[in-house]
C-alpha cells in the first residue's frame, strides 16, 4: 500500500491538489510529512506558507491512499 500528500484548502473555490513529489510513500512517510508545522497554515513560519494562506486561506497537508 502507498500514499500520496493532498493539500486540502478551506476555501471552497480552491480545489484541493497533489503536493508535487510526494507519491509512493509509506505510511510511515506520509504521517511523518504531515507532523511537519510547515504542513499547515496554523503552524507555518516560512514565507511560502504564509504566502499561500494570505492567497487561499487556511489550508493543511493530509494523506490518502494511492
Amino acid at each position: 500500500m502507498s500514499y500520496r500528500i493532498v493539500r486540502f484548502y478551506a476555501n471552497p473555490n480552491k480545489q484541493s491538489e497533489n503536493v508535487l513529489g510526494m507519491r509512493g510513500l509509506t505510511l510511515e512517510e506520509a504521517q511523518e510529512h504531515c507532523n511537519d508545522p510547515e504542513t499547515s497554515s496554523r503552524t507555518c513560519t516560512t514565507q511560502t506558507g504564509k504566502a499561500r494562506t494570505r492567497k487561499y486561506g487556511a489550508w493543511f497537508d493530509g494523506y490518502t491512499e494511492e
